[in-house]
């Protein structure tokens, strides 16, 4: 990727994630950037082209970021802290209008990246309960296909204003108690007194 582009895509990540994307033109954009509108344009079209790279860009990060995590050779319940953690991040990161602008202003583009993103995260879901059965921290009774299509769609709930509202719920609160609903429901006691260990020592606010 052309270094400039990958500049405006990355800087332009962080200016909707600190300001919302529909409060932003072009124009506040190159401004934030220090270019010219111009020059911004050499780039990318217009604002849903950039839109779109960054969603492309994020799904290639999440990649990055999950290959990182695999590379450490940890257990099943290591795993999913270790991905809470970076999820928590961006959480804190994102301004809270994201997901309503992208699902109003574009809807299209929205949802191509959840369909990816589905895909990705129900095999990932899927491949993580199958390690900790045979890790021996989950328990074998498990319905896989099932318990992975509930933990994706209770995901999938934290972005939807109607049913749970910002000004009701903090969406870090809300994605730790799917967290740890989803790891107490599936692990056996071996894998719930390991969960226990880790908080303490990790000082995780589960």
């Amino acid at each position: 990727m052309d270094e400039k582009l990958e500049y405006i895509i990355k800087e332009s990540t962080r200016i909707f994630f600190k300001y919302g994307i529909k409060s932003m033109s072009m124009d506040d954009i190159a401004h934030e950037l220090g270019m010219s509108k111009k020059t911004l344009y050499l780039y990318v079209e217009n604002k849903t082209e950039l839109v779109q790279k960054i969603l492309d860009h994020q799904l290639n990060c999440q990649c990055s970021e999950k290959d990182q995590i695999q590379g450490k050779k940890l257990n099943a319940i290591a795993i999913l802290l270790e991905v809470s953690k970076i999820i928590n991040k961006h959480l804190r990161e994102m301004h809270p209008s994201v997901t309503y602008d992208l699902q109003k202003y574009y809807p299209e583009l929205f949802k191509k990246y959840l369909e990816k993103k589905r895909e990705e995260l129900y095999t990932d879901i899927q491949h993580n309960i199958e390690q900790g059965i045979a890790e021996g921290l989950y328990r074998n009774d498990l319905n896989i296909e099932l318990i992975a299509k509930i933990y994706l769609k209770k995901l999938e709930t934290i972005h939807d204003p109607e049913f749970l509202p910002s000004n009701e719920f903090n969406i870090e609160n809300i994605f730790d108690v799917i967290f740890e609903s989803h790891i107490r429901g599936i692990a056996n006691k071996k894998g719930i007194s390991y969960l226990e260990k880790q908080k303490k020592t990790l000082n995780f606010n589960l």
